[in-house]
């Protein structure tokens, strides 16, 4: 299997290639050329996460890795999940059940993909014997995934920025009380858009690179992260109902990236009913979901942060792949002149995510009730962005059958706060979020410049 931009004039790509690039050269993201089918028979005979993972990954990576190397690979990726089943379901009622994806060392999604992204970049770069950067714009959970996946690998030096703002202090202190000679924390005077636009313009210029040395994207842009993403949506399924019958999933998204691996997994052949499109009051996806408004507007800051973003990144995928039908060229002339005009679909291609997608937007005010009602109702414990999703779902009841996943995507002792605020007492606080309180913090303060924070990186770049 080869890869391809969306906008058409990056293509022929191996997997190794689309691993170490990141985004592609025309300002694009990283397509496979074609969906590859799963044989769901197969699945169903298949038992853990981790088999599950050696079926779904080598359909992907053959290009540049043999089926041999990438399950070898894979019997020591995942570490530090503390449960067993690293993506265990709990059941609210007969029609509504939690997807729990926060049992990975950062209590967080994102652990899935990025432990996923970090293996195989050392075995390239070890294979090559070369180094890498890793630059990364996080909102709240990406940078602590990152930090905690790549340094492990010497051949790999982190440089992750985050805003100086609205984040929890249980988040920022993830990644600020790393303590790691190849790991560095960059709090930027700005919106996560000031950091992720930073990391963009990096990709082009790469002027402080040494020579022969790679620039890796660990944000979602990296197809290898919705890869590790896919994998947890077949799991799901499977122990939901065994492919029996489609079932619904809710997923809290800001960048879009869950969502699209939960399409990417429904166009392989995983049975579906509706993708619930969940987001907080950047509401970019929803207006666009439920009037064919996809413009960017100022960030907001809310009690779930990880969904305070103006442009969801992956969405592009969707374009191309959905609405445009693969026509690189119509995505491109979409993308032109976005984000300073928005992208307004004509009626017949808007109606083509009818039948699979619905969206909702949550205010805060909602996050906390919810918060507490399902504790009053069930006794369990919500972070703010699973919130989200949860009302997603009963807001949208009457338009979904069947049984319904909701992604929770964080564990709720990131954000004391709001639970605080929800009037509800956090338990069974995992021990290495509890200790980040005694540690002592180490980070960088810049303004949203980029030619400073490049030359911050070449002077620790040795």
């Amino acid at each position: 299997m080869l890869f391809h931009s969306t906008r058409g004039k990056d293509s022929g790509k191996s997997f190794e290639e689309v691993l170490m690039q990141g985004l592609a050269n025309d300002g694009g993201l990283f397509m496979p050329d074609s969906w590859p089918q799963v044989d769901i028979e197969h699945i169903k005979q298949l038992e853990s996460f981790i088999d599950v993972a050696k079926y779904i990954v080598p359909l992907f990576t053959k290009s540049s890795f043999s089926d041999e190397e990438v399950k070898e690979l894979l019997d020591h990726t995942w570490h530090d999940f503390s449960d067993e089943d690293f993506a265990p379901i709990h059941n609210l009622d007969e029609s509504k059940s939690i997807l729990e994806l926060f049992h990975g060392p950062t209590a967080a999604f994102k652990d899935f993909g990025l432990q996923l992204a970090a293996a195989f970049f050392d075995k390239s770069l070890v294979k090559q014997n070369k180094t890498a950067i890793v630059l990364g714009a996080t909102s709240g959970d990406t940078g602590s995934a990152a930090i905690d996946a790549c340094r492990r690998f010497d051949s790999i030096k982190s440089f992750i920025l985050l805003p100086d703002g609205n984040m929890s202090e249980v988040q920022r202190r993830q990644m600020t009380t790393v303590n790691s000679p190849n790991v560095f924390t960059l709090r930027i005077n700005g919106t996560f858009d000031d950091c992720q636009a930073i990391v963009k313009e990096a990709f082009k210029e790469r002027s402080f690179l040494k020579e022969d040395q790679f620039l890796l994207a660990v944000n979602s842009i990296n197809w290898v992260r919705i890869i590790g993403q896919i994998c947890y949506y077949f799991y799901a399924s499977l122990k939901m109902t065994r492919f029996e019958e489609p079932i619904n999933f809710s997923v809290p998204t800001g960048n879009f990236g869950n969502v699209f691996a939960c399409y990417s997994a429904h166009k392989m052949g995983m049975p579906l009913n509706k993708i619930l499109v969940a987001v907080n009051n950047n509401n970019i996806l929803h207006r666009f979901f439920s009037n064919n408004d996809y413009s960017k507007i100022e960030v907001s800051e809310t009690i779930s942060p990880s969904m305070d973003i103006s442009i969801a990144s992956n969405f592009e995928r969707l374009i191309y792949d959905l609405y445009a039908n693969r026509d690189a060229g119509l995505c491109n002339d979409f993308y032109s002149n976005f984000p300073q005009s928005p992208i307004k679909l004509n009626n017949e291609m808007w109606n083509k995510s009818k039948d699979l997608f619905l969206s909702y937007s949550v205010d805060d005010f909602s996050t906390i009730q919810a918060m507490k009602d399902t504790y009053e109702q069930s006794s369990y414990l919500m972070d703010p962005h699973t919130a989200v999703a949860s009302i997603a779902v009963d807001k949208l009841k009457n338009e979904i059958q069947g049984k319904t996943l909701i992604l929770s995507t964080a564990h709720p002792a990131k954000f004391p706060k709001v639970v605080e605020d929800a009037g509800l007492t956090l338990k069974n606080v995992p021990e290495n979020l509890s200790i980040i309180f005694e540690k002592e913090e180490h980070s960088f303060s810049f303004p949203a410049s980029k030619n400073l924070i490049f030359d911050f990186i070449v002077e620790n770049n040795s």
